[in-house]
Formats: structure tokens, C-alpha cells, sequence
């Protein structure tokens, strides 16, 4: 397996179904904007304005293509996706295969690791494996072990801050709208034009409008999602990292099995809610 693609199937045994909080989420949110523009407002044309949706989103657009590399641009869209799926994170399987391995270590049955090692999907944990039969000194193998989860973290942090960047992005095009419908409504005041000064009005209020609609209700919710998967991957990620770490230590697997088992209840109580 390429290396470049080794974070994204670390996880190939999860499941992947509709996130019901995303979707209704996102329900809400159109029903919001529904009824503000059917409800809260006197004409709903009134919170159409093409001038103020530009000014924000292209300024957005173009604050955030000059922060970030395109690759990371991209790659950060491309993880939108991943919010509208609920990953279904297995941790038992992986404990199984580690008291499984550390019952094979601890009767030095090196022969049958070998050939369970090769039936393993999961990258991280057969990487783990492979080098506990190599006999690699435990401290290195923690080393390796941990800049893996760090190189995750890395990956899938910048691509949620590319979203919290929007989120700061959006309300400032927004003002920038505000400042600039003022400033033409100072130049025309005088000349008593009531359809310039409505439009300049609509545009310095509306771009204000839009750009909180989008900060608070598409950006910021995208990147907390995006970072709450990466701490249910990364838990599930230490906690391979531990019993790795004690089989090389030459534990014995009731040791492991109970210190796996007391972490797969913590992870149930503390980190399955978004189901």
C-alpha cells in the first residue's frame, strides 16, 4: 500500500451510514432560513441581494486560496463528505485481533503471528504487529507508533481549519459589504435617489446577513464535525498504540484483555453520541 494512502484506510473495518445529526442539522437550518425569509421578513426578495452574496463569497473564495496550498483546498472539500456519514468505529475487532496476538507472543508462537499479521487490514494495527515480531525496542516502537497518530492529526486538523478560516473569513467580507454600501450611500444622500440609497442599504446590511449565515451554519459546524472524527479516530488509534506497547512488554494477555476492556467502556461512554 502506497504510503500516501495509508492514513485514509486505517479504519477499513468501520461501517459508514447516514449521520441523522448532520442531516437534521441541516433540516434545521433550511427551516430557519424558510422562515426568516417567509416569516420574519416584510418581502423575502428583500434578503436576495447578488451583490452582497458575491462580496462575501468570493472574498471568502479568495482569502482562503491565498492562506492555504490548493492541494489543501481541495483536499479539505473533498473531506465535506465525511460529515454526512456516520464512521461506525469497531475498536472490539481490534482488541480481539491484539488479546489474540499477545495469547500467540506470550507462548512464543512466532510462526502463527506471521500468518495472522498477513490477514490484517487495518495498516496501523499490522505495522504495530510486525514490529513487536521483529523484536523492535519498545520505545522506538511507541515512537513510530505516535508520530503515525500525529501525522493523522496533522492531516485531518488542517483540513478543519481550512473551514474555522472561512468561518473568520465569511463575517469580515460581510462588514467589508456594510462598509462599502455606506460609503456609496454618503456619496448619493445628497442627490436624494431613494432607489440607490435602498439598494447601497440593502447591500450594506445583507452582506453583514449572509456572511453570519455562513460562518455559523455551514463553516463552523463543518469543522467541528471534521475534528470530532478525528478524536474518535485517534482514541481508537491509542488505544492499538497501548496494547502494542504491552505485548512488547511481555505482558501477560489477561493484563491486556482487561486494559483493552476497560478502555472500549470508556470509548463507549465517553465518545459514541453522535449515532
Amino acid at each position: 500500500m502506497k504510503k500516501s494512502n495509508l492514513l485514509n484506510h486505517t479504519f477499513q473495518n468501520t461501517k459508514k451510514k447516514l449521520n441523522y445529526s448532520t442531516a437534521l442539522g441541516f433540516l434545521c437550518g433550511i427551516v430557519l432560513c424558510l422562515f426568516i425569509g417567509l416569516y420574519a421578513a416584510n418581502d423575502s426578495k428583500s434578503f436576495m441581494n447578488w451583490t452582497g452574496l458575491f462580496i462575501v463569497v468570493v472574498g471568502t473564495i479568495a482569502s482562503v486560496l491565498l492562506s492555504y496550498p490548493l492541494r489543501d483546498i481541495i483536499n479539505g472539500l473533498k473531506s465535506v463528505k465525511l460529515i454526512f456519514v456516520y464512521e461506525s468505529l469497531n475498536p472490539q475487532h481490534e482488541a480481539d485481533e491484539i488479546i489474540n496476538v499477545s495469547k500467540m507472543w506470550f507462548t512464543r508462537n512466532f510462526m502463527a503471528i506471521e500468518n495472522i499479521i498477513d490477514t490484517i487490514n487495518n495498516p496501523y494495527l499490522k505495522t504495530g504487529f510486525q514490529l513487536v515480531v521483529d523484536q523492535t525496542p519498545v520505545d522506538d516502537i511507541l515512537s513510530l507508533l505516535k508520530w503515525r497518530i500525529a501525522r493523522l492529526k496533522a492531516k485531518e486538523k488542517a483540513e478543519a481549519n481550512i473551514f474555522h478560516s472561512m468561518a473568520t473569513f465569511a463575517p469580515a467580507f460581510g462588514m467589508l459589504g456594510t462598509l462599502i454600501g455606506l460609503i456609496n450611500m454618503l456619496q448619493i444622500i445628497d442627490m436624494r435617489d431613494i432607489g440607490a440609497i435602498t439598494f447601497n442599504m440593502g447591500v450594506s446590511l445583507i452582506t453583514t446577513f449572509y456572511g453570519l449565515i455562513l460562518a455559523n451554519l455551514v463553516f463552523t459546524p463543518i469543522a467541528i464535525k471534521l475534528e470530532r472524527r478525528t478524536e474518535h479516530r485517534v482514541m481508537i488509534m491509542s488505544m492499538v498504540m497501548e496494547g502494542i506497547t504491552l505485548i512488547a512488554d511481555n505482558r501477560s494477555p489477561s493484563f491486556v484483555r482487561e486494559t483493552l476492556k476497560s478502555f472500549i467502556a470508556h470509548y463507549d461512554n465517553e465518545l459514541k453520541i453522535d449515532e
